[in-house]
Formats: C-alpha cells, sequence, structure tokens
C-alpha cells in the first residue's frame, strides 16, 4: 500500500502532466487557479484568494512559533508553439509551459499534501503562495499589494534550470538573477524605390547601424567583469524587395545586478540610438520599460537553504561551475526587497529529454525534481521527514 508521501509525489506528477497540457498566460490562469483550489479543498487546507487569480493556503495558522515562512510557486504559461512530442502536450495552440511553473506549482501541491497529513507536528504558521503572472506580469507584487506577505517572518521560492546538472543546488548570499528591462526604437526614415536610396532616408540601414553600436554597450562601456547584457531580438521593417520602408522598429532586453548599472545602460541606449540615428538622417524615439529588479538573498535564510539541501544530498548536491549571478531575472525579487528569505536555483539535466533550456518549444519540467523539493520545503518549514 502506498504511503502518504508516495500518494502525494505520485499524484503531483501527475497534475504536473495535466496543467502542462493546459497552459494558461499570466493574468488568464483560471483554470489553473479552480485546479489548484479544488485540490486544496479536498486536502483540507483553508485557502483565500489574492490578487485575483492568486491563491493564499494556511497550515497550522494558529502556530505560535516563529519564523511564520511562506513558500511560493509561480503559475504561468508563455506566449510558445510547444515542439515536444509528450503525451501530456500542450492542448492550448501558440501556449506553453516551457519555464516549468507546472512543475513549481505541482510542487508546492505535493508539499500542501505532506504538510497537511503532519500539521499538528509544525512548529510554526506556514503559508503556500501560489502566484499568476511572473512572466512580465508583475504577480508577486500585486500579491504583495493585496496583503500576501501580511504576518510573514521568511519566504523561500525556487526554479528549475535545466542548464545545471540534476540535483544540483544554487543559493548563493546575495545576488542569484539579474534584473531586466526592455526597449523600443523607433527610427522613422522616409521610403521610396529601391533603386534611388540617395532619395531616401532609410531606416533600415540605421537600424542596422543601431543594433551593431548598442550591442557594444558591454563589451566597450561597462567592464568585462560586470554582469550585464544589451541584446537587439527583433528589427521590424516589413517592405517589400524592391521598396525601403519609412520606419523600423528595434526591439531588445538588457539584464543588470543594479540600479546604478540599469542607469548607465539606459543612458546609453538613448544616447547612442539617437546620435547613430543623426548620422544616418533618421528620427529615432526611444522607450525603455523598467521590468523586475536582481533577485539578491538574505544571507541567513540562503545559508539555511544550503545547509537544508547538503543534509540531504551532502556536499555533492551543491553546483560548483554555474556562475551566479545568472541573467534571467525573477519577479520573486519583489518578495525578496519586503522581507528575508532566499530563491535556490536547482538543477534539472538527467539526460536529452531535460536538457532543453527554459524558454523553448522542446523545454519539459523534470518530474523527478518534485520529491527533492518537496523535501527541501519540509526542512525549511520543520516539519517531519518521510521515512
Amino acid at each position: 500500500m502506498a504511503t502518504i508521501w508516495q500518494q502525494a509525489i505520485s499524484h503531483a506528477q501527475q497534475l504536473r502532466r495535466h496543467l502542462h497540457s493546459q497552459p494558461e498566460l499570466g493574468w488568464q490562469e483560471v483554470r489553473t487557479a479552480e485546479l489548484i483550489r479544488k485540490q486544496l479543498d479536498s486536502l483540507g487546507i483553508h485557502w483565500e484568494p489574492c490578487a485575483e487569480l492568486g491563491t493564499l493556503a494556511r497550515l497550522n495558522p494558529h502556530g505560535d512559533a516563529k519564523p511564520h515562512i511562506a513558500l511560493r510557486a509561480d503559475m504561468d504559461a508563455l506566449p510558445i508553439t510547444e515542439q515536444t512530442q509528450h503525451g501530456w502536450i500542450s492542448q492550448n495552440e501558440g501556449c506553453m509551459h516551457a519555464c516549468g511553473h507546472d512543475g513549481h506549482t505541482a510542487t508546492l501541491l505535493a508539499t500542501a499534501a505532506w504538510l497537511k497529513s503532519v500539521e499538528d507536528k509544525l512548529p510554526g504558521p506556514v503559508t503556500l503562495l501560489f502566484q499568476p503572472a511572473e512572466e512580465g506580469g508583475h504577480g508577486a507584487k500585486k500579491m504583495i499589494d493585496d496583503g500576501a506577505l501580511q504576518g510573514i517572518d521568511e519566504i523561500y521560492g525556487w526554479h528549475n534550470w535545466p542548464a545545471m546538472t540534476f540535483g544540483k543546488l544554487i543559493c548563493p548570499d546575495g545576488i542569484v538573477m539579474c534584473g531586466n528591462g526592455t526597449f523600443s526604437i523607433t527610427l522613422n526614415g522616409k521610403g521610396g524605390h529601391a533603386s534611388q536610396p540617395e532619395l531616401c532616408r532609410d531606416p533600415v540601414l540605421a537600424a542596422s547601424a543601431v543594433t551593431i553600436a548598442l550591442q557594444q554597450i558591454v563589451s566597450r562601456h561597462l567592464s568585462p567583469q560586470q554582469a550585464a547584457v544589451v541584446n537587439v531580438s527583433s528589427i521590424e521593417a516589413p517592405s517589400a524587395a524592391t521598396v525601403i520602408p519609412d520606419k523600423a522598429i528595434l526591439g531588445g532586453s538588457i539584464r543588470v545586478p543594479d540600479q546604478k548599472t540599469r542607469d548607465i545602460i539606459n543612458r546609453l541606449i538613448v544616447e547612442i540610438s539617437q546620435q547613430t540615428a543623426a548620422a544616418y538622417g533618421v528620427d529615432c524615439e526611444v522607450n525603455i520599460y523598467p521590468r523586475y529588479e536582481a533577485t539578491i538573498n538574505h544571507a541567513h535564510q540562503a545559508l539555511n537553504v544550503r545547509k537544508q539541501w547538503q543534509a540531504e544530498h551532502g556536499q555533492a548536491g551543491m553546483d560548483t561551475e554555474t556562475l551566479v549571478p545568472i541573467m534571467a531575472s525573477e519577479d520573486f525579487s519583489y518578495y525578496l526587497n519586503e522581507i528575508p528569505g532566499a530563491f535556490a536555483l536547482i538543477g534539472a539535466d538527467d539526460g536529452p529529454d531535460h536538457q532543453s533550456v527554459c524558454h523553448s518549444p522542446l523545454y519539459d519540467f523534470n518530474d523527478q525534481l518534485i520529491p527533492l523539493v518537496t523535501r527541501l520545503y519540509a526542512r525549511l518549514v520543520g516539519a517531519p521527514l518521510p521515512e
């Protein structure tokens, strides 16, 4: 007969695949929220909505031991068309769980099941945060604005990472993931016949020059040791083979470790774009959109995560090769700006099925991470572990 632990893990792995087949974009996670709440109801766990589609689940709410710990999972998918061949492939065309939020949610539900089974042995209250809209939707901020952190002393979260060996963990003191932002540059020229470029002011040529110039910010304006990225990721200038268009639009992303670096990069994007555009005789409009700040761990809580992971996996469970901060970003940063906590990266790569990077149409979450992280969460809140 399967134990409560085995049932919780097996059920969570099945739920993960169901969630993967039914992805929903940020602020559209209606069915996902319903599923989470039904699962909590079936476990007899009290919950309340937060930021509309988010959910706060409470365990041992009257426990008086400190700290009151929160554990967080994100829920949203991405606008990507899946290209895997798994039996749980997305049934929502053009939408995919390409970052593992299905697995993060399933892991927290497994944690909910186990903690409920040992609720009378929890030393203090525990809150589980199921958060919408991490992928650029500032879901964490909305959760905080709606009271998600009231009464919480510490918060923990994690992200699967296919670029790391399965079961290896990184949770540094200080910065673990960079902040980010996006930009849009509109170049307005004068279109015309491709055979008469001298009568035009070519925004495509200007866009090409701006792209090359911006890609040199990191290598020529910042120290090589500086953790930063400036990436022009799109050029839109729809036209025909014999037509020079009137307008070209560049889009891109930045990754920064701190506000000082952000300020430098933002200033250089504007200056370089405008000056380069002027050299090509076109007008330039630059819009910069800040997104998330860097995810910066608190030292005491980060040490706690490492200790609990090493208690399970020893020193061999620690990743010593991956450089941090990684350039990806997380809105978990909002929580860490409010209260102490830590965010960990845990390796997913155990072979070809789990080597595709996050945001790839070939990505799939590694279900074998669910029991590992559930045990970590149980340790972090001081819960008994399955024998």
